[in-house]
């Protein structure tokens, strides 16, 4: 699956740059929140200029400034394509910021893991997951579940990164 996604990622990003207006021509290809440090998006963007000429610029943007890019620029878009989290990409599209596209394979992509008509998609997934310092519980038992932290006797206890 891992492979399958990355694929997915190397052709969406090389189909929709090079799609957009102009892209092939001028070899490059604008991507918002494709951090090379991020999602395995270095080796990514080094992969696609190796294989196509096309270069994509690194970009910091994280989902939430990228989708209000999209909206700001909607008259008169700048990005390619962009990488969002799912939340943002189904608000994108609410918003009417993001056309449609089926890349190779789209049927072996999960039905929970995209938009039906291809507005989104996932090129990958991640695990949440809680950590609990013992000390701080003060003798309270460690939550087992995530309706173990709506408990009363967590309140005040539970942060997020």
């Amino acid at each position: 699956m891992k492979h399958t996604l990355k694929t997915f990622a190397r052709a969406t990003l090389l189909a929709l740059g090079l799609a957009a207006s102009g892209a092939a021509m001028a070899q490059s290809a604008i991507c918002y929140n494709c951090p090379p440090e991020w999602a395995d998006w270095g080796t990514q963007i080094k992969a696609i200029k190796a294989k196509t000429g096309v270069t994509v610029p690194p970009d910091n943007k994280n989902s939430g400034q990228s989708l209000a890019q999209l909206v700001a620029e909607r008259a008169s878009p700048v990005a390619d394509v962009t990488y969002l989290g799912v939340t943002f990409a189904i608000q994108a599209q609410k918003d009417g910021v993001v056309g449609t596209y089926q890349p190779a394979g789209w049927k072996e992509i999960p039905e929970g893991l995209k938009d039906p008509a291809g507005h989104w998609f996932t090129i990958h997934t991640g695990t949440l997951g809680f950590m609990v310092n013992v000390d701080a519980l003060k003798g309270k038992p460690v939550p087992q579940s995530w309706a173990d932290l709506l408990k009363p006797q967590y309140k005040g206890l539970i942060g997020y990164l």
